[in-house]
């Protein structure tokens, strides 16, 4: 059954940036590795190589003490976790926490025009693996 994604939560380094994020993607690929030798019948052969996996997010910005700007500036060029839950309800096999390890390799202190929302969107790669968690 389809959900409708209303009441995320967002951490990043154990802060709940929740309230104060628009969207967010956690995607995952994985390399095309060529297998093709003289006995492939003419054929292209493949098999999945190494996983590469990424998190976009779209925030609402702020330039409060503890707020949007102030934690994610001073991560960048390190790694940090960062966690995302379909809802706010328990995790569970229908609401799995999904974590990983992320390099923070961006961030735009300011992005917009006059009258625009204040906000940054930014696309950090995954360190490792991506985790599930169901309970």
């Amino acid at each position: 059954m389809a959900k409708v994604l209303i009441d995320p939560v967002i951490t990043i380094n154990s802060v709940d940036l929740s309230g104060s994020i628009a969207s967010v993607t956690l995607n995952t690929s994985v390399a095309d590795v060529t297998t093709t030798n003289f006995g492939s019948n003419g054929a292209v052969t493949r098999v999945g190589g190494l996983k590469d996996s990424s998190v976009s997010i779209e925030f609402h910005n702020d330039w409060d003490a503890a707020g949007v700007s102030a934690t994610i500036s001073a991560l960048v060029g390190s790694t940090t976790t960062v966690a995302v839950k379909p809802d706010s309800d328990a995790t569970s096999a229908t609401n799995p926490e999904y974590s990983m390890t992320v390099l923070v390799t961006e961030w735009p202190y300011i992005d917009g025009a006059v009258g625009d929302l204040a906000s940054a969107s930014v696309t950090w790669p995954v360190s490792g693996v991506i985790t599930e968690s169901t309970s």
